[in-house]
């Protein structure tokens, strides 16, 4: 069985320091693939550094609603020089969040479609940051994207993740599915396509249960696995054959 982490920051400060031993974690837990979601140009610089020691460490780069307040424009032209290098094979994540006061709604929906062109332009995927914003982002996302990309951390209804998986999205799911507080996102599991379906950690955040509350990384992600295993009532190797496949086709890419 092969994992394959679609949402990961281990180039953040909370969890750059102890990398070795967080990569090596996450081989003993046959985690054999991490999307490293950078949010700036000094994890996207630390991302790089990475995948020179070990290959099947993927990047992503892009700026987070919520850490707008700290973008310049010398940021922005980084961003849009560094996003072309086949190195980032995404552009995130990147959309809305509503639930914090620190950026304004406009500010951020500037920021969104700004990244969402630019991911057109370059003809790569887009991962989607959506908090408290559903209808505005699906909103941006319906008039603005024209390539495929992924729901990260998805907690919305059945009718906004079948909206998203027909304008060619993917719907990613992490350590909340394992809360007992998941509400309605175990049959949102159940129900959404199997082929439009990630796994993901979000590490250092949203650690799965049993070990809510602790700093999370990659080797946590078979907690998340085995429990969609069981909602899509599949073993284990047919599942982790599917999620191999998902990525690829997302990616273009020959796992």
């Amino acid at each position: 069985m092969e994992l394959i982490d679609t949402h990961a920051h281990i180039t953040c400060d909370d969890l750059y320091p102890n990398i070795d031993e967080i990569i090596e974690n996450a081989k003993q837990a046959n985690v054999k693939r991490i999307l490293c979601i950078c949010l700036n140009i000094e994890q996207i610089e630390r991302a790089f550094s990475l995948k020179e020691r070990y290959e099947w460490i993927d990047v992503a780069a892009g700026f987070h609603p919520s850490d707008l307040y700290d973008v310049c424009a010398k940021d922005w032209e980084a961003l849009s020089t560094l996003a072309k290098d086949e190195r980032i094979i995404a552009i995130g994540e990147i959309g809305l969040d509503y639930h914090w006061d620190d950026v304004e709604k406009d500010v951020q929906k500037e920021a969104f479609i700004r990244q969402l062109h630019l991911a057109n332009e370059l003809q790569k995927p887009v991962l989607i940051h959506m908090r408290d914003a559903t209808k505005d982002t699906m909103d941006i996302l319906r008039e603005h994207k024209k390539v495929s990309g992924i729901l990260h951390c998805y907690s919305g209804s059945l009718e906004t993740a079948m909206d998203a998986i027909h304008m060619d999205m993917y719907i990613s799911v992490g350590g909340p599915i394992t809360f007992k507080n998941a509400r309605g996102l175990p049959e949102v599991i159940r129900q959404i396509p199997i082929d439009r379906l990630m796994l993901e950690t979000d590490c250092p955040y949203l650690t799965p249960h049993p070990f809510r509350g602790t700093r999370n990384e990659p080797k946590y992600l078979s907690y998340t696995f085995d429990v969609v295993a069981k909602l899509k009532e599949m073993d284990a190797s047919t599942l982790s054959h599917q999620l191999k496949k998902n990525y690829a086709a997302l990616f273009h890419s020959s796992l």
